[in-house]
């Protein structure tokens, strides 16, 4: 099994996971139980959609997943993969606020999460703003952007580099109806080639082989 310790930086293809699995996990953060006895597994070619009020952990639990929180009990872990490089490694994680440059063209920010995130490169950049409705804009200051906008060119780090496991938080917020189609056109494609996908979220998602984990907190 992969450790989730080292920041990451080597990608892999979608397939080489074959589960996700966390057992008996806890988070404790400022001396309060965010989730404790957590446990469960999510096989290849299917998703973990997290629900739950404020508060509930399902952002502290993708951070878990993603090595950048240290869980504070149990263990959380991929079978599969390549075994010299950490679960963290295996994984995109796409957080609450999209890290745009306002300086740099929408190309250039896409160009420099593709070196930051290193490997193979799954498509060029033209493609990859073309999947997510952004060809267009290319040449664009990224602080012309409007939310929607910066949320899509989030979601185009995903398809930019091979990695097989989506870690989303509220993927769906800021966007249209078409922009929720796109994004669940790319889910079902990472999904079908045997990606795996846990995503944190107040909206309906509806992804192919879904299954849900709600977690408790205050609101």
């Amino acid at each position: 099994m992969l450790p989730a310790t080292r920041v990451p930086t080597m990608p892999t293809r979608a397939g080489d996971i074959t589960r996700l699995i966390a057992t008996d996990l806890a988070c404790i953060r400022g001396g309060r139980i965010v989730f404790e006895r957590l446990s469960f597994a999510v096989p290849s070619g299917s998703a973990l959609v997290l629900t739950g009020p404020n508060g509930a952990g399902k952002s502290s639990l993708l951070r878990v997943i993603a090595g950048l929180v240290r869980p504070s009990m149990g263990t959380v872990a991929a079978e599969g993969g390549d075994a010299e490089h950490t679960l963290a490694e295996h994984c995109h994680y796409a957080g609450h606020l999209d890290p745009v440059k306002a300086s740099l063209s929408v190309g250039e920010n896409l160009e420099f999460w593709r070196d930051f995130l290193g490997g193979e490169p799954a498509r060029s950049i033209d493609d990859a703003l073309a999947a997510v409705g952004l060809g267009s804009l290319a040449d664009l200051p990224g602080g012309y952007l409007s939310a929607g906008q910066r949320r899509r060119l989030s979601l185009a780090r995903l398809i930019a580099v091979h990695r097989p496991i989506w870690l989303l938080d509220e993927p769906t917020a800021a966007l249209d109806r078409s922009g929720q189609e796109m994004f669940a056109t790319l889910c079902a494609a990472h999904l079908a080639a045997g990606g795996i996908i846990v995503a944190a979220t107040h909206a309906p998602l509806a992804l192919p082989g879904e299954q849900n984990l709600a977690l408790g907190g205050a609101a």
